[in-house]
């Protein structure tokens, strides 16, 4: 009886053993598998979402060179001569432009986002310490000032342009 136990265990163990390397090889497979699939899902996804990327960017550039003190006070006029006025109309026209690009974020770095949010709040603030500059009293002198300070001075704008472009270069 126990010559045919033994018998029976010798002729089991090499079948337990080509059935556990069977499912071994066999999980391997499957999770091999599985992660190929993940690897072409996952490049799928980002060969999509690259051309929403760049329009991103190509929005928040367009969004900042619209916002750029020489260019905005070259677009919106002035509708009367009183700077608080015009100051008013520049700020209204830079939140609109703002609001408009919001859902840019989602698609953008934080970093890049908290730049560009940065340049749009530090050129309301150079409207607004020119316009309380004791050298402003007209729109038209508002305008001026903001045009010949910005030759003397580099742009919020064009900081965070030249940040967008670093970051564009390291994603292409």
């Amino acid at each position: 009886m126990t010559q045919d136990l033994t018998n029976l265990a010798f002729n089991l163990l090499p079948a337990i053993v080509v059935a556990l390397l069977a499912y071994y090889f066999f999980n391997q497979f499957t999770k091999e598998q599985e992660g190929r699939r993940r690897f072409l899902l996952h490049k799928d996804n980002q060969a999509n979402a690259l051309p929403q990327k760049l329009q991103a960017y190509e929005r928040l550039t367009l969004f900042l060179e619209r916002i750029s003190p020489g260019k905005l006070v070259t677009r919106v006029k002035p509708y009367n001569d009183d700077p608080n006025d015009y100051e008013a109309l520049l700020l209204r026209t830079i939140n609109e432009e703002f609001e408009h690009n919001l859902a840019q974020q989602i698609y953008v770095t934080q970093e890049c986002w908290n730049v560009v949010r940065t340049a749009k709040s530090s050129t309301a603030a150079i409207i607004r310490k020119t316009n309380m500059s004791n050298k402003v009293e007209t729109s038209d002198q508002l305008r001026e000032t903001l045009l010949r300070d910005l030759m003397d001075n580099v742009s919020p704008s064009e900081t965070a342009l030249q940040f967008i472009k670093q970051e564009v270069s390291e994603i292409i």
